[in-house]
């Protein structure tokens, strides 16, 4: 559905994106990932026509953005990471004023308001003024504004900073809600756990570049090794290296080997005889976080 063919954006001396290309399918959920700084805002701003001063080009269905930019816009619901609302106004008042932008009124947008409200839960608060609400209601009122002319993609570009854990599920549940009625979500974090439980596919950006693309569970066996995690108090590396390669992680070890089972059979063997006690010992499966710690050495920042 949309094809991001070499994209790239400077500003002055810093490369913000560069040669970004990539496919995301209909109806899915696409994960950017990546920590402050790599560039995703900067292609959320280009997806959603926000910033037109950039090389490359981007399809949406059969529609060019270098073309057909307004065709493309109408199709878009935008949340940006800064809340974009007036406070002293109410949430139905803030509501109307983005659907008079998106050219919805009278008994129509009264329609959409009613279900926007119902789908971000905040019916209830509907004639409150939005300076009263909580970080994480002006979030989820944020997003229904994007969705009141029903757009068959949505950007969301950090949309759980912030907020409180209620809030942060009400978005997932948004986010499946729009997946069921085929929407496409693009979804821009550097949480890799939301972003692991929601996506179907993800790119990995780091200073501008794309690192890595593909199907999460794809990208998850690719990199994967096979390996044990163990921690406590009385675990040390020189124990644990005559079981595998050994390599610190957070609190504990990683213990890579190629029969993880008969490793592990062996480890609690010698912990038992030895009167050892770890605290946690398992099989591990590699995160997100692992991947881009494979492609760039480093541990995902978060600034």
């Amino acid at each position: 559905m949309i094809s991001i063919e070499n994209i790239s954006k400077q500003y002055e001396a810093i490369k913000a994106l560069n040669h970004i290309s990539f496919k995301i399918d209909e109806g899915t959920c696409f994960g950017l990932v990546g920590p402050n700084g790599a560039g995703k805002s900067t292609l959320m701003k280009i997806l959603s026509g926000i910033l037109l001063d950039f090389n490359g080009d981007i399809h949406v269905k059969d529609w060019k953005v270098s073309t057909d930019r307004i065709k493309i816009k109408q199709q878009i619901g935008y949340i940006p990471q800064e809340i974009c609302l007036e406070e002293t106004l109410t949430a139905q008042d803030n509501l109307i004023l983005f659907g008079n932008l998106y050219g919805l009124k009278g008994k129509e947008l009264q329609i959409r308001m009613e279900e926007v409200l119902q789908q971000i839960g905040l019916k209830d608060r509907a004639k409150d003024k939005v300076i009263t609400f909580s970080g994480g209601m002006k979030r989820r009122l944020n997003i229904g504004c994007a969705l009141l002319h029903k757009p068959s993609i949505v950007i969301m570009d950090e949309p759980t900073v912030g907020i409180d854990p209620q809030s942060r599920n009400s978005i997932f549940s948004i986010i499946h809600q729009l997946k069921a009625e085929g929407s496409t979500i693009i979804y821009s974090s550097h949480y890799m756990e939301e972003v692991e439980q929601l996506c179907d596919s993800i790119g990995l950006i780091d200073k501008g570049k794309l690192m890595e693309f593909g199907r999460m569970e794809e990208l998850l066996e690719k990199y994967a090794k096979p390996s044990l995690f163990i921690s406590g108090e009385s675990i040390e590396t020189e124990m644990l290296q005559r079981f595998g390669e050994v390599e610190s992680k957070g609190h504990g070890y990683l213990l890579n080997s190629e029969q993880p089972l008969l490793t592990l059979e062996n480890l609690v063997t010698h912990c038992r005889e030895h009167s050892l006690e770890p605290r946690r010992l398992e099989l591990y499966h590699p995160r997100l976080e692992d991947i881009f710690f494979n492609l760039t050495g480093t541990q995902l920042r978060d600034s």
